[in-house]
Parts: structure tokens; sequence; C-alpha cells
């Protein structure tokens, strides 16, 4: 009776509006969430009120749990954090997401994390949850609480325990120490994040309407002259922890090397202001991309707030300093492979120094009128395709004759920098340059460490701060100095200019001795796998061949898709499909039904040849299914949400993924997918970026139908779509099986099934409890009250 209350609860949790049941992976519910809408008075005289759009998500059998709020990025809302959430919450803490004010279904206007609205926000969420009887308090009024988040999430939680000293542990990551140093460094305008900033939360009534009116003033004057204003540097400033309070509880700090937004040396301020413990994390990836390690990232965060927050004096900390080293492949599992080195001391960026002489004499430079064109180092936004310069895709561009290079002597021994070099250089009149560090190999290619350039003002002789970095230079490669007159992402002069550019010391490289990886060595099994690997390729040779129509059922050869006896168990005894069987035929829009934990996505993954089951099979048209199978071609589809390059237009999204597919274009039927999924062409030129939530599924809709496949399969398409978008979605799906194809969908929507399926399998604990017409399911009721008849009885 238990189990069977369990399931029907938590069937009315995947029904309710406004909260419910998350399903933890063996399928027992493990967190309750609910949705609400919070309150809040701010502005400079506490004049202004507006209603933060918000989830609390909190343990399940845990009376008095330890707080967490969890901010989101720049652009983001409370959805963006809620997987992390939901992790926080199966490790007992009761955890609340919030869309900070002019984001997501949040009220009120942006005003880049100000301490008198958004750091009052979040003030008065603590004392929303001081009043809630699941949290545990310290005192009256005051929660056991601590603040995660990354890059604007970072700021907050940063400015948050710097004005209130209810907080008891922050994890800030990739975010900021002076706002205005982040976007004018130097006193040069960084044009192309600021723009993304602005530009990129714009509600249409103006260039960036969703910002407070001072702030969005202040960006167009910049954006106009590309030069400071004295208003702008105190605005900016002002909501920075570099004009805060310093921070008194114990701090996790994580930057990113990858990162041209915030660097490391963000951090590094915020590392020395804290008055509290704390400890440094450069990790490999950041705004521009690279290895994101979240799992190590997520243990680190567990562990802060474990022994901040819970108590736990067992856990290990991490040390005051991790930086986070990549290098050559793990053969285990095919991934780069990362070490970590750590300190017990946090060195900082002016570390023990060694002078290189540097070669290069005098050198005329220009700068182009206009500043076009320009060099290109990073590129904003574009994250993951800035990380594809490491392999060669995405080169680093100098324009010829707009910079001066200094070169030094080839390393007689490999050379680990770590921190920040530094250059002093000389000019005949005041110039604007960017700074970047060069590796170059024997061969003479050059690589751009970590493709980061740092603006500087120089007006006769000064000193060049370099950017900020963790780099190994082998034995035989030189170190460059590239001093460019123009940069891409930043605004520089735009009369014509010419400088006269000599360097006057060697380069200072600073590198911190005792901090090293540990040296992994090869596991046993590298050197017995070929032994094996022999052995069980000659009994492979030894066995008959198998017949070609061994994986063909000729009887099944027209039917789209047919599982029989399907099961998957996962290592820790958790069995996610249970003896599934059922069939679809031509034409069918079938709904494949269940709450979370179910086992649908489990058995989309293996029907796509992404895992291998445990027994049974899947058939489609006839063949059967594994890895790689060539009957795959006929399939399309859409799992775990939509992934595309925000700068490119919808329609070179599209054209790129046909073009790694390998297949002829006139294959595509792009039009005919664009038809059935009703993209304009008015909507397919712009950014990916510019689109909807509901316009992004619809692209990833039409990406799954590229080559018109005979099944397509959904997982969750509707996700994240209001009413109207549904519909819009509901009606794709119909049109494209009327013309003789299948669709499956996978969804939790009721409704929906309901309304755009002809047929359901109904799914609990990974077996099959309903299969048939919905008609006939229903039978005259609500799909609603038979699927908590049918998921509460168990039959």
């Amino acid at each position: 009776m238990r189990r069977r209350w369990v399931a029907g609860a938590a069937a009315v949790g995947v029904l309710a509006a406004g909260g419910g049941f998350v399903l933890s992976e063996d399928g027992e519910p493990a967190v309750r969430r609910e949705a609400v809408r919070i309150p809040v008075v701010d502005g400079p005289k506490d004049d202004q009120k507006v209603t933060l759009d918000a989830t609390f998500y909190r343990p399940v059998g845990v009376a008095k749990a330890p707080a967490v709020l969890l901010a989101h990025g720049f652009g983001g809302s409370k959805d963006s954090q809620a997987g992390e959430a939901r992790r926080l919450a199966r490790e007992g803490y009761a955890v609340l997401t919030w869309s900070a004010r002019g984001f997501g279904r949040s009220e009120g206007q942006i005003a880049l994390n100000s301490p008198d609205y958004e750091v009052k926000d979040t003030r008065q969420l603590i004392d929303w949850l001081a009043k809630r009887p699941e949290v545990r308090l310290d005192g009256e009024g005051d929660p056991r609480v601590g603040m995660a988040g990354p890059s604007y999430g970072g700021a907050i939680s940063l400015l948050t325990a710097a004005y209130d000293g209810r907080v008891d542990a922050i994890v800030p990551s990739i975010t900021w120490h002076d706002l205005s140093q982040s976007l004018m460094p130097g006193g040069v305008f960084k044009k192309l994040w600021a723009g993304l900033f602005f530009t990129g939360e714009s509600d249409g009534s103006t260039a960036c309407g969703r910002f407070l009116p001072s702030v969005c003033e202040m960006y167009q004057e910049v954006a106009q002259t590309g030069r400071p204003t004295d208003e702008a540097w105190n605005l900016l400033r002002a909501s920075s922890p570099a004009t805060a309070p310093p921070v008194k509880a114990p701090m996790l700090l994580v930057q990113g090397q990858n990162d041209s937004l915030f660097p490391l040396d963000q951090a590094d301020q915020n590392a020395r202001a804290a008055q509290g413990p704390v400890s440094v994390v450069w990790f490999q990836g950041g705004h521009d991309g690279g290895e994101q390690e979240t799992g190590r990232l997520s243990g680190l965060t567990s562990d802060w707030f474990d022994h901040y927050l819970k108590g736990e004096q067992d856990v290990v900390l991490p040390p005051a300093f991790t930086v986070t080293r990549g290098g050559g492949v793990d053969s285990r599992n095919g991934r780069r492979a990362i070490s970590a080195a750590t300190s017990a001391a946090y060195p900082g960026l002016e570390n023990a120094a060694r002078e290189l002489p540097l070669e290069g004499g005098e050198q005329t430079v220009q700068n182009p009128a206009g500043g076009v064109p320009a060099s290109i180092t990073a590129l904003p936004g574009l994250g993951a395709l800035s990380a594809l310069s490491s392999l060669g895709g995405v080169p680093g561009l100098d324009m010829a004759g707009q910079n001066a290079a200094f070169t030094t002597e080839p390393l007689d021994a490999a050379l680990r920098v770590t921190g920040t070099p530094r250059v002093r250089i000389r000019t005949d009149r005041e110039a604007t340059l960017f700074a970047k560090l060069y590796d170059v190999a024997p061969d003479g290619g050059a690589t751009l460490a970590r493709r980061l350039a740092t603006p500087v003002r120089v007006d006769g002789e000064a000193e060049v701060v370099l950017p900020a970095l963790d780099h190994e230079f082998s034995r035989g490669h030189r170190l460059r100095v590239v001093l460019s007159t123009t940069d891409y992402g930043f605004a520089g002069p735009a009369e014509p200019l010419t400088y006269e550019i000599s360097a006057v010391s060697g380069l200072s490289v600073p590198s911190v001795p005792g901090l090293s990886a540990p040296v992994r060595r090869p596991p046993l099994w590298v050197w017995i796998a070929p032994v094996v690997a022999l052995a069980v390729a000659a009994g492979l040779l030894a066995r008959r061949p198998r017949r070609a129509d061994d994986d063909f059922d000729e009887a099944s050869a027209d039917v789209p898709l047919r599982i029989t006896g399907l099961t998957k168990t996962y290592r820790n005894g958790y069995k996610a499909v249970d003896d599934l069987s059922f069939r679809v035929e031509k034409g069918q829009v079938l709904g494949l039904l269940g709450p979370n934990g179910a086992g649908k996505t489990t058995t989309l993954r293996m029907l796509m040849g992404l895992i291998h089951p445990d027994g049974g099979q899947i058939r489609i048209f006839g063949h059967r299914v594994g890895p790689g199978a060539p009957v795959l071609a006929r399939l399309g589809s859409f799992v775990e949400g939509p992934g595309f390059l925000p700068h490119l237009s919808g329609r070179d999204n599209l054209e790129l993924y046909w073009r790694a597919t390998g297949r002829p274009a006139a294959d595509s039927h792009m039009a005919e997918a664009l038809e059935v999924a009703a993209l304009t062409d008015e909507a397919l030129a712009r950014p990916v970026r510019t689109y909807s939530q509901g316009m992004r599924q619809r692209l990833a809709i039409a990406q799954a139908m590229l080559g018109l496949p005979d099944l397509l399969v959904l997982d969750e398409p509707t996700n994240g779509l209001d009413p109207p978008q549904i519909r819009q979605m509901r009606e794709v799906l119909v049109r494209y099986a009327e013309r003789g194809r299948t669709v499956i969908v996978s969804s939790h929507l009721l409704s929906e099934v309901e309304q755009t399926c002809d047929r359901v399998v109904v799914m609990t604990r990974g077996r099959k409890v309903a299969d048939g017409p919905v008609a006939e399911i229903v039978g005259g009721r609500g799909l609603e009250d038979v699927f908590l008849e049918i998921i509460g009885s168990g039959t």
C-alpha cells in the first residue's frame, strides 16, 4: 500500500501547477518543489515594490535543513539553476532559486546587482527563508544560509555576503571584483562583451529597455563615444565588491582560465579583499568555453557547504589554491586528461619571476582609420567556437602593420608560467595597445595563450601587465609579446595614427615552484588490454560469420518500431526499464507517458543506439538497432534540449548541422522541414540568441526533421513553452505524421499527450502499465484521471 501511495503522489506532483515531487534516479521522491512569488521592496528610498519569481526545493525527510540561495548568470533565470538546485536538495539543503529582477518572469528592471536594488532583493529573500519552517536557524530571523552562482550570480553572492552578515558561506564563480575594470579595463571600452549584455536584454521598447533608465543611458553614451565617463565609472563600481564592505563569510572562489570577460585578476582581487577563510580554484573553462569541469566543481561546492553550513568536520576542504591543468587524452574514457595542482597558500599573481631577454628593436606600427580591420583574440559569446583555436579551427589574427612583436630565445627547459608576466615598453606618443603572449613552437607556429589580451594606455615608458595565466611553455619553444593597435572586442582610437614602440626590459615571467600536479601513471589494464584484444579478435575470427539476415526481420520491414522484452539495469541495481514491449505503426503519433524516473528517456536512448540494453531487442523497419546501425539514418531525434551557436542565424545552424552528417545537401529536404516546423525566412535569418524558447524548440524540431526521417523521436518537445507555443508545436507534429511518417513523443504533460497523440504507452518504474489508443484508454474521462488511477493502482 505504501508503494502505491508513493506512486500516486508522484503522479499528482507531475500534474500540480504550483509544485510537486522531483524523482531521484532510484524512482523514489527525494525533493519537494514549490513555485513561489516573493514580493520585495527596494530602490534608494525603499519605494519600489516588485515581485520575484522563485522556486523552493526542499529535501524529503529532513526536518530542519541549511539553506542555499542559488543565483543565475546574466540572461538566465531560475530555471538555469534547476539541475544544481535538485542536486543540492538531494544532499540535504533547502534551496531557493529565483529570477533576478528584470529576468525571467520577475518584475522590475535590471540594475546590475546594485546595493539599492538586487542586494536589497536578496536580503529580503533571506528574510523569507528565515520564516520557512523547513530551514535551520542560527537565531531569530537568521537562517543558516549559503549562496552560490556563476558570473552575474557570483557577484550577487559576493555583494550579499558583504552587506548581510547572516550569509554563512559563499561559492561565487567566474565573476567580477570591479565591474568598471571588467568592462572598461585601463579605460578602454570592452564593446563586444558590453554589447552582448545590454542589447541582448532588450524588451523591444528601447535599445536596452529591461535596464533601469540610468544604466541604459550610461551604456548608450559610452557605446557611442567609446570613452568611459565619470558617471559610468561610478555606476559600475557601485555594483562591485570593490566598493562593498569586506566579505567575512568563508568563500570558495572559482574562476575560469579561459575567460576574456572576467579574467583571473578579478578573482585575485576578491581573494585579497576577503577577511574570512578563502580558497581559490582556477579551472579550465570560463566565459570563452573550454572544459567546464562540472563534476569537480559541484563536488567542491558540496564539500564547502557541508563543512560551513552543516558543520561536518570530517569533510576534506579544498586547499588554499588549486589550478587544473590539461595534458593529453585519458586512455580510459577518450576525454582530455585534467589534473589538479594545489598549494597550501594562495600565491597570487605576482610570484617569483625570471626575466627572459627579448629580441626586436624599435618598431613602427599603424592604427588604421576607424580601427578597421581589427585584430582578433577572443570571440565573445561564442565560447565553444573560441575553444576550437587550440585545434586550429579558429586562429587568432594579428593584422599586418598593426602590431609590434618581441620574442625570447628558445627555452633550454620547459617553463611553467603562473601569474601575470610583465614587460616595460616605450612609445613615442600616447597609444592604446592590446598586449598578448604567444607560445611559439620550433616550426614557427604561434598559439595565443588562452586567447586573452590586456588593453593598456601608454604615453612614454610604462610597465605592461600581460593577462594572468597558468601555461607551460615546452623546451625549445619561445615566448612572444605582441602589442597590437586594434582588437575586435574593444573600442580603440578611430583616427589614423603611427606609433614607435620598443621594449626597454626583458619579459618577466612568474612561477610557483611548489605548485605541481601528481603524475598520472597508466593503469595496469593499459598494458594488459592489447593482449586481451588480440585474444578476443582471434575468438571472433574463429566464430561462424553472422548471416546478413540475422539482424533483419522481413515480416516487420514496414513496421517503424517494434520493442520486445526491453530491459536495462544500472550498476546500483536500479532497473530503469523492465521487460518493455510495444509496437508503433506508420502515421501514428505515439505518446510515451510517465512521471520523471519512469524510464522514458532511457528507452529513447536505447532506441537511438546510445546505450546497450541488458535484454530484449529493438527493431526499426525490421532492422535490429545497435550503436551505429545503418537503419538509424531513417530516424530523426531531439533529446534533452536544443544546442545551437547563438550568434549564427537559424538557417546557418541547420546548414552546419547537415554538413556535419556528410550527406548531400539535396538530401536534407530543408525547405520541407522548415515548412512543417512553420519557420519563416525572416525568423531563420535572425541570430538564434534572439529567439524565444518556443522558436528554439521549433528550430530543434526542424533540425530533427532534416532529411525527412521516417521515424521522428522527440523527448519533452514542449518543455519551457507557454500555451500558444505548445499549441503550435502540437500542430507541427500532427502535420508531420499526416505525411505518412511516424512520431514518438515522450512527455509528462497529460493534456498535451491527450490532444496530440492518437496512441499512448504509459510507463512507471520502468514497466509498461497501459498501451492503446488514447480514446480507448480515456473512455470518456480525462487522461489525467485515468493516469492517476493507473499509476496509483500499479495495474
